[in-house]
């Protein structure tokens, strides 16, 4: 199964990385539920192995592209955010005092908290773009005006997978010249 979960997340991120106009420095927003990927509900089996094997392929993929990752934590903690503390420096975020842990924050943040050089918990960020396995919501952490990005592989494991990018909002009606670079 974990190569499986591996194959798909592969899959799912060449299409993405591909489609989303991601910049060097932007930052991409995870929710993971491997409770869902390993075909449980969500928060009732997290599990280290399946948040593993996603992270040996796509972290190191968004550290060559030089996009930052933003790990979305449980409900328990709230649904805040593991990042470097590198970023929360950068974008002035507050930093919150939590380490999250497997049934309080769940699989990926531990994960994540483990991998990242300087690891900090955030409560809040409006990230470029997003990647939702198994339904965990991600859509408060996106900037507006967010934008599908529909993929061949529509699942990871067993729980189903959606991808957004975000656009600069269009302003001025009929009227106006827009930038397609920002598009």
């Amino acid at each position: 199964m974990l190569d499986k979960i591996k194959d798909d997340i592969k899959t799912v991120l060449d299409e993405f990385l591909t489609q989303a106009k991601l910049k060097n420095r932007s930052v991409l927003v995870l929710g993971f539920s491997t409770s869902e990927a390993a075909g449980g509900y969500i928060g009732h089996h997290s599990s280290l192995e399946v948040a593993k094997a996603v992270y040996d392929v796509l972290y190191p993929l968004l550290v060559e592209k030089g996009v930052y990752l933003a790990a979305q934590c449980c409900e328990h903690l709230n649904r805040a955010l593991v990042i470097e503390e590198e970023l929360a420096n950068k974008l002035n975020l507050d930093i919150v005092n939590v380490v999250p842990q497997l049934h309080a924050g769940g699989a990926s943040a531990v994960t994540a908290y483990s991998l990242f050089n300087s690891p900090v918990v955030v409560e809040h960020i409006k990230a470029d773009a997003g990647i939702d396995i198994g339904g965990t919501l991600i859509g408060m952490h996106l900037k507006e005006v967010a934008v599908p990005i529909h993929t061949s592989q529509q699942f990871v494991g067993d729980a189903t997978v959606l991808c957004a990018r975000t656009r600069a909002k269009f302003i001025g009606g009929e009227r106006a010249v827009y930038n397609n670079d920002l598009l």
